[in-house]
């Protein structure tokens, strides 16, 4: 009999995580195959992993991998992959805006035809604040057009995999993480679901806007080289530009004699150039700090308790 491993990172989740329990145990009963809930605790300072230790206590399938501190949702994930022994690889959100009853459609799929992969997508983000839907769309177009990773518009984390398509993403073992980039870059034949958008069943997101503009400041950075190109260009044509003035300041001066004037324009053009080269330097020193972070080789993960016996405890 075939196995899904179900992946779910956890933050602070005490008052959902029953209700997912609840949700997702009821519709994997119902499927044709073995399963395992494995939940990786990141960090959290509520409740989370006392209701895990409960859950466990009470049913097999469910499994736990408790971080020392909080090490962020794709450590999280990269732990699940790690340590996942099923068949199939699923990930989904603890907050239930991942449908479960989608996983049945989604094993289906891979049982009987030709895919890699399931992932799922939503077809629209009601219920989200206007800004933050606009600035998503807009990421998701430019991510595509600047890269080589292949990420559809409203895609979720949420996605069943095969064995073979896991172990490509745990051989991608970098420590500045953007799994979205990552399901895509591998390639694998994968099939999209769409669904409507579903509000959390309880608690509060743990991303704010700021977090996730950082984690597309970090998605475009890992996929992308167009931020230093940028900056390249950026320099010639202004070098070009100042040549250029500097020749007709020169016939200027020589063919009329006008004096040279616009001190106050001057000190704007310096400024603008100014603001440049600053803007220039802070994109390399993004590309560097990303490469210093690699370079030190610290660990994705500390896991401080766990009810799996076969496990690395540091990677």
């Amino acid at each position: 009999m075939k196995k899904i491993t179900l992946i779910v990172p956890c933050y602070n989740e005490e008052e959902v995580l029953p209700v997912f329990y609840d949700r997702s145990t009821e519709v994997l009963k119902g499927m044709p195959c073995d399963y395992t809930l494995l939940f990786i605790n990141d960090g959290s300072k509520d409740r989370t992993l006392e209701i895990l230790k409960t859950l466990a206590a009470s049913d097999e399938h469910v499994k736990y991998l408790s971080f020392s501190r909080n090490f962020g949702k794709e450590s999280a994930m990269y732990a699940g992959f790690t340590n996942a022994d099923g068949d199939y690889v699923a990930v989904m959100d603890v907050d239930l805006q991942d449908p479960p009853e989608l996983l049945p459609e989604m094993f289906k799929i891979l049982e009987t035809e030709e895919y890699d992969s399931v992932a799922t997508r939503r077809e629209n983000r009601a219920g989200e604040p206007p800004i933050r839907s606009f600035f998503a769309h807009r990421f998701y177009h430019l991510i595509n057009r600047i890269s080589d990773a292949d990420i559809m518009d409203g895609a979720r984390d949420f996605r069943l995999m095969k064995r073979s398509m896991v172990d490509a993403i745990v051989a991608m073992s970098e420590y500045n993480r953007f799994s979205k980039g990552i399901f895509g870059w591998i390639g694998f034949k994968t099939k999209w679901l769409a669904y409507e958008n579903v509000e959390r069943a309880a608690g509060e997101t743990k991303w704010s806007f700021w977090k996730l503009f950082k984690y597309a400041l970090t998605g475009i950075m890992t996929f992308s080289q167009i931020p230093l190109n940028i900056a390249s260009w950026a320099g010639i044509g202004l070098s070009g530009v100042s040549f250029l003035a500097i020749i007709f300041i020169i016939i200027r001066r020589l063919a009329w004699g006008d004096p040279v004037q616009g001190w106050a324009s001057l000190v704007c053009i310096i400024t603008f150039i100014g603001g440049i080269q600053l803007l220039c330097l802070g994109i390399i020193g993004q590309y560097i700090a990303l490469i210093y972070l690699e370079s030190k080789k610290r660990p994705h993960y500390i896991i401080s308790e766990t009810n799996i016996e076969d496990t690395r405890r540091i990677r």
